[in-house]
């Protein structure tokens, strides 16, 4: 799988906007002599002039450099997908100005040229739009099917059935993936996945940017595949303060009780001694330590707790039995 970076369009200025006119391109062309875009209309009007190139001064041609300059369609339907309301806002312009002068030529006779085409048409998207989207469940391998089955807990029907969604276009997948579990009830132990394909979606993406970015071609609804699989949830322990004579030990919230280095009056260390009646078998399963880490007699008097008991403070000073 790879790893995806957003990125802000301001990154990617240098390489969408002209550097005739500084703005982003509209009816992108290339020079073919040294592969430097433009704006049709900047390019042309520079020729009309020059014949090298304005950025890196390559001779375009030596007698008519128009013949050496070509319209890059997917270099202005990138512009026109990254930036947003560009294409709206060219073909409003346009339509404008044929309204103001209905006796012009239009170039090549084309709707678009005319602003006639609506963002629809294009492949583009609003995010003010309706996108129809079919959901079904992701059948996977064999292996896959079943673990969804055991997990999910999901009626038969439920995986198989195909439904039928009308969301907005700015809608995220994690929007749609909240609206799929109080759908189906799906418990919180349980996450629900959105696939286009085979490929997980990130939960950022909105439908607009799935559209752009995988091969729908708006010839039906949005594909897409739901999955359940068991929310894997990470145990964070906060580290307790350091303080002198602490147990440490983070592999049980139990207290320990220590035996005195050097004191007579202490218990036994022996692994086989018993606690007296009126010692609590607190202690946990790892060895007793002390604020430095270090085992005391290399043994450990103590007797695990069950899972929940009450976590203490035992002072660095105390010696012996605790009663």
């Amino acid at each position: 799988m790879h790893r995806t970076t957003r990125i802000k369009i301001t990154e990617l200025n240098p390489h969408l906007m002209c550097a005739l006119c500084g703005g982003y391109f509209i009816d992108a062309t290339t020079i073919v002599e040294c592969l430097h875009s433009f704006c049709k209309t900047c390019i042309v009007r520079y020729l009309e002039t020059n014949k090298y190139c304005p950025m890196c001064d390559v001779q375009v041609h030596k007698t008519r450099p128009l013949l050496s300059i070509r319209s890059d369609k997917t270099l202005q339907d990138i512009v026109y997908k990254l930036v947003p309301g560009l294409f709206k806002d060219e073909m409003k312009r346009r339509r404008d100005f044929y309204a103001a002068y209905p006796m012009a030529e239009v170039p090549n006779g084309s709707n678009e040229a005319r602003g006639e085409v609506c963002e629809q048409e294009k492949g583009g998207l609003a995010e003010d739009e309706i996108v129809s989207l079919s959901i079904e469940f992701y059948e996977g391998s064999r292996e896959e099917k079943k673990a969804a089955v055991e997990n999910g807990e999901l009626e038969k029907e439920k995986q198989n059935g195909l439904r039928f969604l009308r969301c907005p276009a700015a809608m995220t997948v994690m929007h749609l993936a909240k609206f799929l579990r109080n759908k189906m009830d799906v418990p919180s132990k349980y996450k629900v996945e959105v696939l286009y394909g085979d490929e997980p979606l990130k939960e950022y993406y909105t439908l607009m940017d799935i559209a752009y970015i995988y091969p729908w071609r708006r010839n039906g609804p949005l594909p897409l595949k739901y999955r359940v699989q068991p929310a894997c949830k990470r145990l964070k322990l906060a580290p307790l303060p350091p303080s002198e004579g602490t147990n440490t030990s983070g592999a049980s919230e139990c207290e320990s009780l220590s035996d005195k280095a050097h004191s007579p009056a202490t218990l036994p260390a022996t692994s086989s001694s018993l606690p007296s009646p009126a010692t609590p078998s607190h202690g946990s399963p790892s060895s007793t330590t002390t604020g430095s880490g270090t085992a005391l007699n290399g043994t450990s008097n103590c007797h695990p707790l069950p899972p929940r008991c009450r976590k203490t403070t035992v002072n660095g000073s105390v010696g012996g039995a605790l009663s």
